[in-house]
């Protein structure tokens, strides 16, 4: 059964269907799932857009699947209702999804987009992240950025080598999805942009008061007063303020005052989490895990299993792909076998 060469009525008429319904009812600032452009061409699905393609991609990656075991903030955390990388990419999908329906932009690009914005994140969160950008440089005058990375693994690494051939607006939007990025090109991207963080820093609240690093009464007050006194009051009036502000001007963008008060939450969780007494402590920790990780495979190249990354990468490209892959467990455990004595019997 060739589905290509004889698609079947449905199939065959679902592009033309989708792209009127898209004409009629999309805003005209909304960028369209038709033509799908990619870096390699190839025949489109005969059910799904080319930008559902790519969502179903993404989620069937391996890179996907890591994410369940990988740090957000609390490393290794004892509780199962803290996030994940995984529950992170989710939140923020949803809410991104919730964004472009009321502007009338592209979901299934925002879905794709959300789903696929952290793959590259390495163990350990944002700690992990800093590490091997400091381990690249001092070896090999490089850098590690989670949002390059992310592209990197849709485009080179997954399925072994041969990357998932992802549409060009969603590689752009996982590229430009960090604030240190040059933003996106469409508005999806752009709300994914500013979703991200309205979605981490509501939730990693949420995290750091259910592990009793915070308490309701420590957040600052003028913030809490303009955004909400809980998680899901805050998420609920900045996505508001985003959609009503977006829709004013023609571009993803907060009002001043919203703005301003998620700026000052993002201030404080940096000065009393990301960066506080408890964190530093792991940060201690990490830094000579993933060292030791790191230096190990690039003394011995060897160690590296199936080379590392992709082929043909520097040394020390293959051995950040190897690395920057690995789930937090993992890491542990490798961290372990290197450094720690094997039992033997007498």
């Amino acid at each position: 059964m060739d589905v290509a060469t004889a698609p079947g009525r449905v199939a065959a008429a679902f592009a033309a269907r989708q792209q009127a319904w898209e004409d009629e009812h999309l805003s005209p600032l909304a960028a369209r799932s038709y033509p799908g452009r990619r870096p390699v061409p190839e025949v489109d699905c005969g059910l799904r857009t080319p930008l559902q393609r790519d969502r179903d991609r993404i989620v069937h990656s391996k890179a996907f699947r890591r994410l369940k075991h990988k740090t957000q903030v609390f490393v290794s955390p004892e509780g199962d209702h803290y996030r994940t990388r995984l529950t992170h990419t989710l939140e923020v999908t949803q809410v991104s999804r919730t964004v472009a329906r009321a502007l009338a932009l592209n979901e299934d690009l925002t879905e794709a987009i959300g789903l696929g914005h952290d793959l590259g994140h390495p163990p350990f969160g944002h700690i992990g992240e800093a590490v091997l950008d400091e381990c690249m440089a001092t070896r090999f005058g490089g850098s590690f950025r989670h949002y390059e990375h992310s592209l990197r693994v849709v485009d080179v690494l997954e399925k072994d080598g041969r990357g998932l051939n992802l549409s060009d607006d969603v590689r752009d939007g996982i590229l430009g999805h960090s604030g240190r990025a040059e933003p996106p090109r469409t508005l999806e991207g752009g709300i994914v942009r500013i979703v991200d963080r309205i979605a981490y820093l509501n939730h990693d609240i949420d995290d750091a008061i259910r592990a009793g690093v915070l308490s309701e009464a420590d957040l600052p007050r003028d913030a809490i007063d303009v955004l909400g006194d809980t998680g899901s009051h805050r998420i609920d009036a900045l996505v508001h303020d985003l959609v009503e502000h977006s829709a004013q001007e023609g571009a993803i963008v907060q009002g001043a005052e919203a703005g301003a008060a998620m700026d000052a939450l993002r201030g404080f969780m940096f000065d009393r989490v990301y960066l506080g007494a408890r964190q530093r402590g792991e940060h201690v920790k990490i830094d000579r895990l993933l060292r030791t990780l790191f230096d190990h495979y690039v003394e011995d190249p060897s160690r590296l299993p199936d080379g590392g990354g992709a082929a043909g990468g520097d040394l020390g490209q293959r051995v950040i792909d190897y690395v920057a892959g690995m789930t937090d467990r993992y890491c542990v455990r490798i961290f372990e076998e290197l450094t720690i004595p094997e039992s033997f019997a007498l």
